[in-house]
């Protein structure tokens, strides 16, 4: 934090409370670190405004020095006739190299679906693996694609082992429309968001071109898993060891943040992520934090008038969950406190461009998802004047705040306006652009 009359070292913003676990003396390190930063260090004085609080959750590459917790996974595995060929030979390839990363402490269960759900492998120890992998061998293609009763079916075989404090994970691989049972996005993202409160999220894999990018997201996001656009059945078991790796690599499970703001201080809005506000409380959940990985959430609050050199709490912040390695509920707590000035050029000088870039990014993404909606409910002017808006928005963001490279990556926004406004914009573009988003939004691996 950088030094002047203007700044007290009691008011930085950054902190960084942790709990120690003893799980062993080679394991002595924060397992997840909880802090809080904001868009400014200082605030204007004598006026209303808004800021932006960004929760962080680092959390500790445990490696190799101790057990991982189990794991409870079912594959749930598109064998419709347009899986025929190389695309069912790699889905086969990735289920079997998946199995043979599991030990004798997980479950395993696959789940196979045309327009009929199919139990091949009922949940059960990965130790079964020959028998196993004769079953996933033995898999062809059949009909249409029943993908809402297979996710239901592949939680059922989750559900076999719910209470064993594991880590619960449904694979989905689709490479086509969901055309026998619910197949719009709203039904498959109730479904997800029922599914999180089990503590089970679902990971989309998306193959080729023909299957509904929306539904997907909507189900992985709502249940807090990954989503993956995979344009080439060769890239299959890459993506299935690149999600594995990470379940197995859990380090934190029903992770909650709760930010309460006192009297005067208002949230207004979660950037990027799903949360609920109600009243001055604010709630955002994730169901896993993997070793290695940053989380954060950005919330936006309006601030009331306040006088130069003035202390003002903006929110106390409540980060829990349950340390996957020892089952034990950890909670931090803190505040976020900020202070204003009648300097502007000392107000500049504290703005942090790495939230602003983290705020930037979800915007970005935020606009290419309500253009992605509006392109495809057929209202391609409104789809093009919301990204041409956004860009123009940012840039003007950028300025006031003294820091216009902020809008160097809006740039992309206005290319995107042009796709859409020629009708360039084909099935595999539009499943990368969502997949952009989405991995910006929910703070995704690019594998």
């Amino acid at each position: 934090m950088k030094s002047n009359s203007q700044f007290i070292p009691w008011l930085t913003l950054f902190f960084s409370l942790f709990v120690l676990t003893p799980l062993t003396e080679a394991w002595a390190s924060p397992l997840v670190i909880c802090s809080a930063d904001l868009d400014r260090h200082l605030l204007p004085a004598r006026q209303t405004q808004t800021a932006i609080i960004k929760i962080n959750l680092d959390a500790a590459n445990i490696g190799r020095k101790l057990e991982r917790p189990p794991v409870n996974l079912t594959l749930v595995l598109d064998r419709s006739g347009s899986m025929t060929g190389d695309k069912i030979v790699k889905a086969k390839e990735a289920a079997i190299q998946a199995l043979r990363r599991l030990n004798h402490r997980d479950r395993f269960a696959l789940v196979t679906y045309d327009h009929q759900v199919e139990t091949i492998v009922p949940s059960q120890s990965a130790a079964n693996s020959e028998w196993i992998e004769a079953r996933i061998r033995q898999i062809r293609p059949g009909g249409n694609t029943a993908l809402f009763g297979a996710v239901s079916q592949g939680a059922a075989e989750v559900r076999k082992s719910l209470g064993n404090n594991m880590i619960h994970r449904v694979i989905l691989l689709s490479d086509g429309l969901a055309n026998v049972g619910p197949s719009n996005p709203g039904d498959l993202g109730r479904l997800g968001a029922a599914l999180l409160k089990e503590g089970i999220s679902v990971t989309t894999v998306g193959v080729g071109t023909d299957y509904n990018e929306d539904l997907m997201a909507q189900l992985a996001g709502r249940s807090d898993g990954n989503h993956y656009f995979v344009e080439a059945s060769r890239d299959l078991p890459r993506i299935f060891a690149a999600e594995l790796g990470d379940v197995l690599n859990t380090v934190a499970r029903q992770v909650t943040i709760e930010i309460e703001c006192p009297d005067g201080v208002v949230p207004i809005r979660i950037i990027g992520r799903d949360g609920r506000i109600f009243g001055n409380r604010v709630e955002l959940r994730m169901n896993q934090l993997y070793g290695g990985q940053n989380k954060y959430a950005l919330v936006e609050v309006e601030i009331p008038s306040s006088l130069a050199s003035e202390q003002l709490q903006l929110a106390q912040v409540r980060c829990s969950y349950e340390n996957a390695l020892t089952d034990l509920h950890v909670h931090n707590e803190f505040k976020v406190l900020v202070q204003f000035s009648e300097d502007r050029d000392a107000v500049t000088r504290s703005v942090q461009p790495e939230v602003q870039r983290s705020v930037v990014a979800n915007e970005i993404a935020e606009a290419r998802d309500k253009a992605l909606d509006l392109y495809n409910a057929g209202r391609k002017d409104e789809a093009v004047q919301e990204l041409q808006q956004r860009q123009a928005q940012i840039e003007q963001k950028s300025q006031a705040l003294g820091v216009p490279q902020l809008a160097a990556p809006a740039a992309a926004l206005a290319d995107e306006a042009v796709e859409f406004e020629s009708d360039r914009l084909d099935s595999s573009r539009k499943k990368e652009l969502r997949s952009e988003s989405y991995k910006v939004r929910k703070q995704q691996k690019d594998y």
